[in-house]
């Protein structure tokens, strides 16, 4: 049998630092990195909201990480910045640039750098979409996802169906550990995959499945089970 090797708190730190530093998007020297039993904690400040998040993939990323604590605080550089006018404006443009985006059934409200999302859409996948779309703006400080998914019946053969392809068509292990439930188009999903990359593979394959109003994330990373 295989020896098991679990990594080290310090080992997951030096390893995040690293992935901070290859990946492109992140100012890694403007963030740090505590862990304690595999949970990571991410401090300090960046420039856009884009780099924030960039920041909590790249420790997803990492193995041995469990959870991640993203405090990290948006500073946009200089004062006092893009009025929430130019903003509003910049968030309905890139609405407008995104095709999988129904930009017509989507309205924002802009309020010292928070954009609220509000309206109707017809599949989980869309309302992702809306919010990725704006994240790199300039000035942008947080969201807020209040896009509401028009529910449509569902079977939870269908979706247990979808996650079973993606993680077929992505390489990855079986789907036969995890647990799927569709109550009025939530999804509810539990049960162990071995990576974050698993579990964005099983979470995404539900949120583009038709019918799905809402995901309940409840997977747990469980490299050595």
């Amino acid at each position: 049998m295989q020896a098991t090797f679990t990594k080290t708190d310090s080992r997951i730190q030096q390893d995040v630092l690293e992935e901070l530093k290859w990946d492109p998007r992140v100012e890694e020297t403007d963030v740090g990195v505590e862990v304690d039993n595999g949970i990571v904690t991410l401090t300090g400040t960046v420039t856009s909201l884009a780099k924030r998040i960039a920041a909590q993939e790249a420790a997803h990323r990492v193995k041995g990480v469990l959870d991640v604590a993203n405090t990290i605080v948006v500073r946009p550089p200089g004062s006092p910045g893009r009025t929430d006018t130019e903003l509003a404006q910049a968030v309905r443009t890139a609405l407008q640039w995104n095709v999988m985006v129904p930009k017509d059934r989507i309205k924002t409200t802009v309020s010292q750098g928070r954009v609220t999302l509000e309206g109707a859409v017809d599949n989980w996948y869309e309302r992702d979409e809306a919010e990725k779309a704006i994240q790199p703006l300039s000035g942008l400080r947080s969201i807020v996802n209040n896009i509401h998914v028009t529910r449509i019946p569902v079977a939870p053969a269908k979706v247990q169906q979808a996650i079973e392809g993606a993680l077929e068509r992505r390489a990855e292990r079986t789907a036969n550990r995890i647990t799927v439930s569709v109550e009025e188009g939530k999804v509810r999903l539990s049960g162990k995959v071995h990576s974050w990359q698993e579990r964005e593979a099983v979470v995404g394959a539900a949120k583009v499945t038709s019918g799905v109003t809402e995901v309940d994330d409840r997977l747990t990373i469980a490299p050595d089970a």
